[in-house]
């Protein structure tokens, strides 16, 4: 009888303290979470949403898949190419 209620004791004790610790954590959460107002503000502020960068993006994308079409299409090392910007190149400075 004894044993059984120590094994009472410490789950309930264990319960407690884990319970403690999910509270404080998200206690802790709900200070540090963004507000609706600063998400919108933050969404505004990603690199994403400027033109600019975007065409970038882009541009820097075209560069990747036409090195990669012309590396599938020789036998030239273009991986080792000095300057992306301009077609072709050699290993030589």
């Amino acid at each position: 009888m004894w044993l059984a209620m120590d094994k009472v004791r410490k789950t309930l004790v264990a319960v407690a303290v884990l319970g403690t610790g999910a509270g404080v954590g998200s206690a802790l959460f709900a200070l540090v979470a963004p507000g609706e107002l600063q998400k919108q503000a933050m969404l505004q502020e990603m690199p994403e949403r400027d033109p600019q960068r975007r065409d970038e993006a882009v541009r820097t994308k075209e560069l990747v898949m036409a090195t990669l079409k012309k590396a599938a299409a020789t036998e030239e090392n273009v991986a080792w190419r000095k300057n992306w910007i301009v077609s072709g190149g050699s290993r030589s400075a």
